[in-house]
Parts: C-alpha cells; structure tokens; sequence
C-alpha cells in the first residue's frame, strides 16, 4: 500500500486521473435508486485517498493552474448552455419562472449566510454549504475563487488549504439531503397542499393539447413517421395533392411514385389510381384512417426520398406564440415535419398546441427548398455540424478574462467579477449571439458536455484531493451537525416558498410548477421525478427558465456566501 501510495504521490496526472475514474465509478452506483452523483463521489474518493495518504505520511497535492484552467473551461460551458434561454428568460411567461428562481436562488444564500453566522462555523463552510444544499457545484469553484482572489480575509493561523478543506467538507455533507431531498420535495408537495398532480396534468394536457410521452420506460417512442401507401382508392383519383392534403390538414405528402418513377410533392400533381403515395404525420394519426387510400406499401422507391435535415432557431416575430396547430394549416402545409422542440437544450412535449418562443430550436426534416423556405419565415437554419470552432472558443476565453478584469467601484473598493464570472459571462455573450448568427462559434453538445463535465469533475476532483490533508484537524461531531441543520434549512425552506407563491400567487398549474420548483433549484433530477410522478411531460414546461437563472445566480452566490458569510 505504501508503494503504491508512495507511486500516486510521484505521479500527480495518474492520481487526478484515478480519482476522476474512481469517482465515475462510485458516483454511478445506487441504491433505491439514488447515487451519489460524480461531483460528490469526486470530493469523497478526493479526500479519502488524501487522507489515506497521511496515514502513511504520504501527502498529496495537484498544481492550482490545472485545477484554475479546468475550472474555467467549465465555467465558459455553462455560458454557453445557459446564453440563449437566459436571455429568453426576460420576457414573456419567462419573468413568472425567473422571478421563482430569483427567490429560490436569493433565500437560499440567505439561509446559508444568516446559519453560518449563527453558529460561527469556520471560514469556508458558506460557500460548501451553498453549493451543497442547492446541488450546485459550480458554486464550489466560485467559494474557491473568493479565496484566491483575495476578496475573503484569512484569519491568523488560517491557511488557504484549510479554508477549501472546509468548503468541501460542508459541500459533502449538505449534498446528500440537497439531492435527495429536493426531488422528494417535487414528488410530494401536490400532496402536501390536497392536489392532484395527475388529474392537473390531464387538464393541462388537454387545454394545450400537450401530448404525454414522458414515461421513462418508453425511450423508443417518437412521435412521427413515414409511410407509403398503394392508391386504390377511386376518390382520390383524379384529385390533387392539394385537395387530399385540405381535406387532411393532419397529413404530409413528400412523395409520389408512379411507374416507379418519383414525382414530388408539389400540390398541383394529379393522383391517379395505383400511385404510392408517401405520408408524414404521427403514430396515432397514420393509424386512425387506415385504408384512406389504400395498402401501406413497403416500397423502396417511394420511401428513397433526398431529405433534408436541418435546425431551425425561431427568431421571426410572426411565428411567436403561434401553435404547431396554426403552422400546420399554413407554414407547414408542405412536405415537411418537426421532429423535435428543444427549448434551452431541454426537449419540450411535442403537441399541436405548443406554443413557440424565441430561441426555440425546431428540428425539421423535409425537402430541402421548403426547409430553406420555412427557415427564412422562422428565423435562423442550422444544419448538422459535429465540428466545434476552436477560434471562437480562444476568443471566448481571452473575452472572459478581460470581462473578469473589468473593475467597478462598491462601498469604497474596487471589485470585479474575476475569471470564472468574466469566463461565465462571455459564455453567454458567445451563445447568444451564436443562437442569432449561426455562422460562426459552433460548439455542438456533445463538445459542451465536454467542458462541463470534465472540467467540473477535475476541479472538483482536485480540490477533494488538496483538502484531504487537513480535513481531519477541522472536523468534530458538532461543526458537522450544525452544518448539516443550515443546510437541511436552505434545501427545503427554499422549494417550498416558491411553491406557495407559484401556486398562490402566479396561479401556475401545478403540475407546471412541479417542473418550475426543479428549474428554480437547477436540478433535472426533481424535473424528471415529478414528471414520473404527474405521468405526464407537462412539468418539463416549467423546467428551463428557471434551471438557466438559477445556475447562474447559485454560481455567482457561491462567492457572494463566502464574502458575507
């Protein structure tokens, strides 16, 4: 064991690597259903073979520049996650849920400041608690950053390694309950206020025509298809494609086929009987007038259509607020189909009565000169691009820490948002002007996922390993529990006023707002727990505003809680 520790002490990248696997490992095992997570494992195994270490006096340390530069790589992908919809989150029915997440946001950080005062629990504890009882992690790097900046001062006798002992030790122990108790929180407080959490789905279903596909044994489903069908039906012979397709607002022609020869789809071809025509609609509409023209037909030729497939961000006034019902009967009338809504990269319930917002992404398949024509009436065509601009990306970073540079005057000081807040910032000016321009700062999610996965899980990873060494001098029964009891306060006190003011005052369904409360505490996990729950999409509605404002705000509150704290 000595060796081997003795081995990982020399070999500084192995270990942060073993940590980081260790850690995907460990966070991915459940029990009940829940797992510790990657971030928290990462802190856990970080620590323990720290302390592990010292036990044979053998102490571990990563260097600052690696863990300061995968922290900001993180910081710039949040940026660019969250750009588009927090901008979107300004307008509209928007300002209902950012207001939610607004309050969610700042009386967590009040809970946290005012309990860490009462109790005098040691310098670090306000930003570990934070991020711990609100799940977000990020907060962790932003407590870390009040530190390195100086904008916190040390005691005497106080060492910066100390302070971020600390900050991780209160993030361990608050995340547990931050996790677990906020996705028991969305489950149950239908129940707690006498409500129905099904029943107020079926109605907001049914009001919106908002289709439920949420169950999560049915990953399979997609909601439309395309089929070819033998004419044999003499009432369509001698009729045009556009008499059919205005008798069936529910259908879309791409093809006919006749003597195995393709004809189109252009409204004025005349069917005639033994055609194969090809129709795009969904599942339940394909099925609901089997035999209207005749026998479905598996026939290679008619189905061997040149599509186009492109992503459409809505940015055109005169399609906002508009169904997918009203663009149906008009700007979708032609052989062309939506697939797939993705509102602030969450995918949104895909019925007839959505209603789009700006910064929407529709996901379209169709002939290529009707998508471009759609596109130009939508807003912004993108097409598939798995390439990521590695320029946009440098001049992204170099923006983000002149921005962190930037000092403004406060109660007689200077400060600034420093790197990670400058870095977070230009994330969301990239993104948002990317959303618009499309022409430039590609960065596919997949290549996102990367910065802010691997970057948080390093930090975080590093941070667990340096604190490991002096965690055991810091820690007794008591400073535990006081900081376990601050941060039981600030995950469930938090929900449940947003709750009472989404229901009481706003007068949002419930089942919307279960997905709110979720989105104003920045966590999926309760999204997807109440939509279990309600056995319907309809939560995911109220999901991605608040998700994108609370993120930031809970990101920069993590350095706010460590200067008032």
């Amino acid at each position: 064991m000595l060796y081997l520790l003795q081995f990982l002490g020399a070999n500084p990248y192995i270990l942060l690597f073993v940590v980081l696997g260790l850690s995907m490992w460990i966070g991915h095992i459940t029990v009940k259903g829940y797992s510790l997570g990657a971030v928290a494992a990462a802190i856990v195994v970080g620590c323990g073979i720290s302390v592990l270490g010292s036990a044979y006096g053998v102490t571990f340390s990563l260097d600052d520049f690696t863990k300061s530069l995968f922290y900001y790589l993180f910081m710039y992908g949040v940026g660019l996650r969250v750009g588009p919809s927090f901008i979107n989150s300004l307008k509209g029915d928007g300002l209902k849920f950012t207001v939610l997440a607004v309050v969610c946001s700042f009386l967590g950080l009040f809970l946290v400041v005012i309990g860490n005062r009462l109790f005098e629990l040691p310098l670090g504890a306000a930003g570990g608690m934070l991020a711990g009882s609100m799940t977000m992690s990020a907060a962790l790097g932003s407590a870390e950053q009040a530190i390195t900046q100086g904008a916190v001062s040390l005691p005497l006798g106080t060492t910066a390694e100390q302070v971020s002992a600390m900050i991780a030790l209160s993030f361990g122990i608050t995340y547990i309950w931050g996790t677990v108790g906020i996705i028991l929180l969305c489950k149950y407080l239908p129940h707690w206020w006498g409500i129905d959490a099904r029943k107020a789905a079926r109605e907001y279903e049914v009001e919106h025509a908002v289709p439920n596909v949420d169950d999560a044994n049915l990953t399979a489903y997609h909601p439309y298809d395309m089929r070819a069908y033998h004419l044999h039906n003499k009432a369509w012979a001698g009729k045009t494609i556009g008499d059919f397709t205005g008798a069936y607002e529910q259908y879309h022609v791409f093809n006919v086929v006749r003597d195995n020869v393709s004809l189109g789809a252009e409204p004025d071809i005349v069917l005639a009987l033994n055609d194969v025509v090809v129709l795009s609609a969904t599942l339940e509409d394909l099925t609901d007038h089997i035999g209207l023209i005749g026998p479905e037909e598996p026939n290679l030729k008619s189905l061997n259509i040149p599509v186009d497939q492109a992503e459409i961000l809505v940015t055109k006034h005169d399609v906002l607020h508009k169904s997918i019902h009203e663009l149906d009967a008009t700007l979708l009338a032609g052989p062309i189909q939506i697939t797939r809504i993705e509102r602030a990269g969450h995918a949104m319930p895909l019925g007839p009565g959505l209603t789009l917002q700006r910064m929407d992404v529709l996901f379209v398949t169709g002939v290529k000169s009707v998508v471009d024509k759609v596109a130009n009436t939508v807003g912004v065509v993108a097409r598939h691009n798995s390439s990521t601009d590695l320029l946009t990306l440098s001049i992204g970073m170099i923006l983000g820490f002149l921005i962190g540079q930037i000092q403004f005057p406060a109660a007689g000081a200077n400060i600034s948002l420093g790197n990670a807040g400058g870095l977070l910032v230009s994330g969301i000016i990239v993104s948002s002007a990317y959303s618009r321009l499309r022409f430039f700062g590609n960065t596919p999610n997949a290549a996102r996922n990367v910065l802010e996965d691997l970057g948080l899980n390093v930090f975080v990873a590093i941070v667990g390993v340096n604190a490991g060494a002096t965690l055991l001098s810091q820690i007794t029964g008591l400073i535990a529990l006081k900081i376990f009891v601050v941060g039981f306060a600030a995950c469930t006190l938090p929900p449940l006023v947003v709750w009472a003011i989404g229901y009481h005052i706003m007068k949002i369904n419930p089942a919307v707002l279960m997905g709110a409360v979720a989105g104003a505490r920045s966590h999926s996990g309760p999204a997807r727990e109440a939509a279990k729950e309600a056995n319907s999409s309809v939560p995911w509605l109220g999901f991605p505003v608040g998700y994108a404002v609370s993120g930031i705000l809970l990101t920069v509150f993590g350095y706010v809680a460590m200067v008032l704290g």
